[in-house]
C-alpha cells in the first residue's frame, strides 16, 4: 500500500531529522520553519510571499498563516510591502535568521545526502517522477 509506505517512511524521517544537532541547539525553531528559513535564504533578492509557500510546501493558506505569524512573533521574518501592489506583502529574514540560516541548510543538505545515500541517479529520476505523480494524483 502506497500511503502506508510513505506514511512510515515520512515518520522515520521527522523521528531522524529532529535528532540532528541543530535541532538541540535550535529547539525554539520549529521543523517547517527551518525549511521556510531554507527556502526564503535559497531564494534571497526574490519577492516571495506567502502563497508561494504555501504551493510550495503544499500547506493551506491558514497552515501558512500560522507559520509565518509564529516567525514574525519570534523576529525571523518581516513582511515587507512592495511598490507594485499595496496588497502584497514580501516575507524578509531577519537578522536573527539569516545568522543561523548557513547552518540550517548545512544539516537540510547533509540529512538529504544521507537519505539518498546508496541510491543510483537513476533510481532518484524515478523516484522524484513517481512523487511527482503522487502530488498530482492527490491534487486532483
Amino acid at each position: 500500500m502506497v500511503g502506508f509506505e510513505i506514511k512510515t517512511v515520512h515518520n522515520l524521517l521527522k523521528r531522524d531529522f529532529e535528532s540532528l544537532p541543530i535541532h538541540e541547539k535550535n529547539k525554539n525553531i520549529t521543523r517547517m520553519q527551518k525549511w521556510v528559513i531554507n527556502y526564503l535564504s535559497e531564494h534571497q533578492g526574490e519577492d516571495v510571499f506567502q502563497r508561494d509557500l504555501e504551493e510550495e510546501f503544499s500547506v493551506r493558506r491558514s497552515t501558512a498563516t500560522g507559520i509565518l505569524q509564529l516567525m514574525e512573533k519570534n523576529d525571523l521574518i518581516t513582511r515587507q510591502p512592495v511598490s507594485y501592489d499595496a496588497r502584497l506583502k514580501k516575507l524578509v529574514l531577519t537578522q536573527k535568521a539569516l545568522d543561523i540560516q548557513s547552518e540550517i541548510n548545512e544539516e537540510i543538505k547533509s540529512h538529504d545526502k544521507k537519505l539518498s545515500k546508496n541510491i543510483s541517479d537513476e533510481d532518484l529520476e524515478v523516484f522524484f517522477k513517481v512523487m511527482k505523480q503522487i502530488r498530482k494524483n492527490l491534487g486532483e
